[in-house]
């Protein structure tokens, strides 16, 4: 089977793809895939929508990803918006609004799938704190800054650590599962 995932992110694709290369009967793709995102704050509205107009692209099995770091203190903010936030101020931003704040937050990601028959969701959580620093050379993103719960390193710190426990990787396991207990 061919399974295209819709990202122009090769860290995402990267991460997706070692997890399906486990199992050779899924070929995993990817879709360079760039379209104008709706607004919205649920990763699965965003999701949903992304992988409508991918799969009308391509009309083969796809995927698509919309993840965010939610920040309690922050009212969850940048949330859906943490892709454009990260271009604009950075770990380094974040970490300066954060200077006297609450560090809570949870890294949350839903994963759309499209089929042509079917339409399905999954989701992957994360909880943790903001560090007081970027600490780490490994991964992208908020990786440098992001602590999983009841951890001492950041995810850019051990990418086994970032396997074990990120939210992007469970929701590809859910999704994973769904496509190798369907057949």
């Amino acid at each position: 089977m061919e399974l295209y995932f819709a990202t122009s992110n090769k860290n995402k694709f990267s991460e997706a793809l070692e997890l399906f290369r486990k199992n050779g009967s899924v070929q995993i793709k990817q879709l360079k895939f760039k379209h104008n995102e709706i607004r919205s704050d649920s990763l699965e509205e965003i999701a949903l929508e992304a992988v409508e107009k991918a799969y009308r692209k391509i009309k083969k099995p796809v995927f698509v990803e919309d993840s965010g770091l939610f920040i309690e203190s922050l009212n969850n903010f940048p949330g859906t918006y943490s892709a454009w936030v990260y271009k604009k101020i950075g770990n380094r931003g974040i970490l300066n609004i954060l200077k006297s704040r609450n560090r809570t937050a949870v890294f949350r990601c839903c994963i759309a799938y499209a089929n042509g028959n079917k339409r399905k969701v999954f989701f992957g959580e994360c909880s943790g704190k903001i560090a007081l620093r970027e600490r780490g050379k490994k991964g992208f993103g908020y990786d440098p800054i992001f602590i999983p719960a009841g951890k001492k390193k950041t995810f850019a710190q051990s990418k086994e650590l970032k396997k074990a426990l990120s939210h992007r990787y469970k929701a590809i396991i859910a999704l994973k599962s769904y496509i190798f207990n369907k057949k």
